[in-house]
Formats: structure tokens, sequence, C-alpha cells
């Protein structure tokens, strides 16, 4: 949804489809490390959620916010501090609730700012309208 308001807002259609590109690149990695690694859940006695069926590492909420996060800042940089506060949020989120250890949301972060960086870096390169520095 904050991707289709910055887009409106940049008056382009490119901003919302490289957003979401870097979300969905970054749960597709994060589901893939998730297989690869098979790490299991934190074993809370009394969980504030469902514990999820899935492996723990990385945390996929917080690879997702945080490619969100750092597609919108490359974009639109005013809102930075906004994109990432609400990203750090949804990674805390996922520890308060005791579906996560702390280093699940870290691969979570550095798997969504890295996904971010590399899908810009090539949409860039492209020349997509609204992408271009400066």
């Amino acid at each position: 949804m904050l991707a289709v308001v910055v887009a409106v807002v940049l008056r382009s259609v490119w901003v919302f489809v490289v957003v979401a590109a870097a979300v969905l690149a970054a749960d597709g990695v994060a589901g893939v490390v998730k297989l690869a690694v098979g790490e299991s859940r934190p074993n809370e006695p009394d969980p504030l959620i469902v514990i999820p069926h899935s492996h723990s590492f990385p945390s996929g909420h917080t690879a997702t916010s945080f490619a969100g996060a750092s597609a919108l800042s490359l974009v639109y940089p005013r809102g930075t501090p906004a994109f990432f506060l609400l990203a750090a949020a949804i990674a805390y989120s996922r520890l308060y609730v005791g579906v996560h250890f702390p280093l699940d949301v870290a691969g979570g972060a550095v798997i969504g700012v890295v996904t971010a960086l590399l899908l810009l870096a090539a949409a860039r390169r492209r020349s997509l309208p609204g992408l271009r520095r400066g």
C-alpha cells in the first residue's frame, strides 16, 4: 500500500513495479534460504500467535519489509526514516511474538536490503522511468 502512495506522489508506475518486484524477490530468496537452512522456530511455552510451520531462518516478514523500505528509500529518499522505522517495527514484532530468534531477523534484514539494492541497480541499468538518479 505504501508503494502505491509513493508511486502516485512521484507519478511513476515503475516505482510500484520495482518495489513490488523487490518484495517478491526478497520473499522468494528468504523462502529458499529457509528450506536450505531448516532452522527450527523458538519453542515458546505460551506464544502470542500461532507458531508457523515453516522454518525460522531467515524471517520472511523482515526480509520483505526491509526490501520494501530499501526500494522506497532509493526512489523517495525523504521518506527513508519512516520506511526503515516501519521495517524495524515489523522485525521487532517477529521477536516480540516469539516466532523468530534475533539472528533470523538480522538475516532477513540483510536479505531484504541486498535483494532490493540488486534489483534497483538492474532497473537503473535498464533506465526505467522514475528510477534514474537526479
